[in-house]
């Protein structure tokens, strides 16, 4: 038996494999046409490498019947590819119905536990606020009875214990609910929070931003602003830095956060996602469809860049779609 005669044998055996292949596939899959195409294809192929073994025992086989071999496989072959185009377009769909639905998923979650922390904090500030504000009312009006120095430094002490409560009740029900980020924007929202910072903490913050009274979605104000917050958090409990610099920008329908410390930093392959909220944080940005990207090393600092689309159409959008938008902008452009 020559060499060419054993390869043939070979690829018979492969094209038998691959047809008990496509079989298993047809009810695994959509678009069975794709396989059945296949089947039909790789049977003529095996009966033609037959064939051709025959031809070198003697056996004569008409040139017309290798050509009509020859149609029906190319026939196969090029149904298999198209049906295969439309399997391809129909797993982009699915792909992209089911990161939709991430996202619609995410953003209710999201709105949800914003919708609880609006409500626990509406629950304090209107229910356990006034009652704070009326012991401290008549504390003061004990304040002008007659008492002796005992009990003045006693009342003293308790006005003492009602302002700090009073104080720490109206920093948690800001940290549920922002009252600033709802009722005037970003901007206004995330400098409130950094204000508020470095009077309590020893550390500075340098904010910049090309923003100004413009509001945004709902769910983009709030992420990014809860994001800033986790950031800065991350670096007054972890980095042990002495200054913070933040930048947002808004240039056309995009939305840029540049943040840095200078601390001790971290090995980001030791942390992963499962420490500093960075997992949260990832999570949260990509629902938005945006991008995060953090670099950071032992003894480096600490740095962050998030780009968030604000253009709804651009969220709902898939990678390919994107793509394709910006080529035909690019043309556009040069046209």
């Amino acid at each position: 038996m020559s060499g060419v005669e054993i390869l043939m044998i070979v690829a018979i055996v492969m094209q038998l494999v691959a047809m008990i292949t496509a079989i298993l596939l047809i009810r695994e899959t959509k678009y069975s046409l794709l396989w059945i195409s296949c089947i039909i294809g790789l049977m003529f192929l095996s009966v033609e490498r037959i064939l051709q073994l025959r031809l070198f025992d003697g056996f004569e086989v008409s040139n017309l019947t290798f050509a009509w071999m020859g149609i029906i496989v190319s026939v196969c072959f090029s149904t298999g590819v198209v049906c295969a185009r439309l399997l391809v377009n129909h797993v982009d769909r699915m792909a992209y119905h089911r990161r939709l639905l991430e996202n619609r998923l995410m953003t209710a979650v999201i709105r949800t536990e914003e919708r609880s922390r609006a409500s626990i904090s509406r629950e304090l500030h209107d229910g356990l606020g006034p009652l704070l504000s009326s012991a401290k009312m008549s504390l003061s009006a004990l304040s002008r009875a007659e008492l002796s120095d005992r009990d003045r430094a006693t009342l003293q002490n308790t006005a003492a214990v009602i302002d700090e409560a009073i104080r720490s009740l109206r920093d948690i029900s800001n940290n549920l609910s922002p009252h600033v980020l709802n009722n005037f924007g970003l901007m206004r929202g995330i400098k409130n929070f950094v204000d508020r910072t470095t009077t309590l903490h020893n550390i500075e913050i340098e904010f910049k931003t090309t923003l100004g009274d413009q509001r945004f979605d709902s769910n983009i104000e709030v992420i990014i602003y809860r994001v800033v917050c986790e950031l800065i958090n991350n670096s007054l409990k972890h980095s042990n830095g002495t200054k913070i610099t933040i930048t947002l920008t808004h240039k056309l329908d995009r939305i840029t956060l540049d943040y840095s410390d200078n601390g001790c930093g971290f090995a980001i392959d030791e942390v992963g996602d499962s420490g500093m909220g960075l997992s949260n944080i990832r999570s949260r940005v990509q629902s938005l469809g945006g991008k995060f990207r953090l670099a950071s090393g032992k003894g480096e600092g600490m740095s962050a860049h998030i780009t968030v689309s604000t253009s709804t159409k651009m969220l709902q959008m898939s990678k390919r779609d994107i793509r394709r938008l910006k080529i035909r902008e690019r043309n556009g452009e040069k046209s």
